[in-house]
């Protein structure tokens, strides 16, 4: 039996709570009232409701933390604990019926993510994460995957869309993972795809301006796998800059490098 901490417990009792809303509302999507927020941009009624729901539960758990939430923005705690929060990863595929979709949670404690939670309710598929006790897949232990050559390699990836992001580059990025891996796969909710390497479901993960609730708490179930997630220049947070490149020890060299020498050609930014 895993052994879990008084943490884990109020941030898997928030997750569950805000998925039988998600559930409910994902078996009548047709219904929901949906606004557009940006250019392929979505936000529905099903995206309110989760977040509210998370926030009332971990608020009555931890009264004082701090949130970072994608539809609620900033709300100022007690200026150490932060919880940051994705209601809705996967909002276009869930408003399609596709089933790819996740609640993110993570704990932030003096700048650093030290808790993290990412939960696929229609296959019943939680990933947690403390730091320093490592990362599991419901009951099961996670490990990266042990590939050492990106030829035999599958890496996930997020496609920019509409008026985002610098779309020449990324065509040059995906052209070089394709000319030299196994194959590419492009889901649609970056948090889930995080946790997919930690499960070594993927080898490795790229993608170009997310933000923190997208990464934070895939970041830790990473690290806590035995992997490495990194800004794509290899120096910065990748909190802070919204570019993210995760894979393991033996990939993280050979496909940043790719990355890097596609992202330095004429355009470039």
């Amino acid at each position: 039996m895993v052994s879990r901490t008084a943490i884990y417990t109020v941030m898997e009792r928030a997750v569950r709570k805000a998925a039988r809303g998600l559930v409910r509302d994902f078996g009548e999507v047709e219904h929901l009232q949906v606004s557009v927020k940006g250019p392929g941009d979505f936000v529905s009624n099903a995206d309110r409701n989760s977040e509210r729901i998370l926030r009332e539960e971990l608020e009555r758990a931890r009264p004082g933390y701090g949130f970072l939430m994608e539809e609620g923005g900033e709300i100022a705690g007690d200026g150490t604990n932060r919880w940051i929060i994705d209601p809705l990863d996967g909002t276009t595929n869930f408003l399609h019926g596709i089933p790819q979709f996740c609640i993110s949670v993570a704990l932030e404690r003096s700048g650093e993510v030290v808790a993290g939670i990412v939960y696929n309710p229609i296959q019943d598929e939680l990933y947690w994460a403390e730091r320093g006790h490592g990362a599991f897949l419901n009951e099961r232990r996670l490990r990266v995957s042990g590939r050492r050559n990106l030829e035999d390699a599958l890496i996930g990836t997020g496609i920019p869309f509409g008026d985002r992001g610098d779309h020449a580059v990324y065509l040059r990025t995906l052209a070089a993972v394709m000319n030299r891996t196994a194959g590419t796969r492009r889901a649609g909710a970056a948090a889930l795809d995080l946790a997919y390497v930690a499960a070594g479901r993927l080898d490795g993960f790229w993608e170009f301006g997310l933000h923190p609730w997208d990464i934070a708490a895939g970041m830790i179930l990473i690290r806590e796998a035995g992997g490495f997630v990194e800004d794509l220049g290899g120096r910065e947070n990748p909190m802070k800059t919204g570019n993210v490149l995760a894979a393991n020890s033996h990939l993280l060299g050979p496909l940043g490098r790719l990355l890097r020498s596609a992202t330095d050609g004429p355009g470039a930014a």
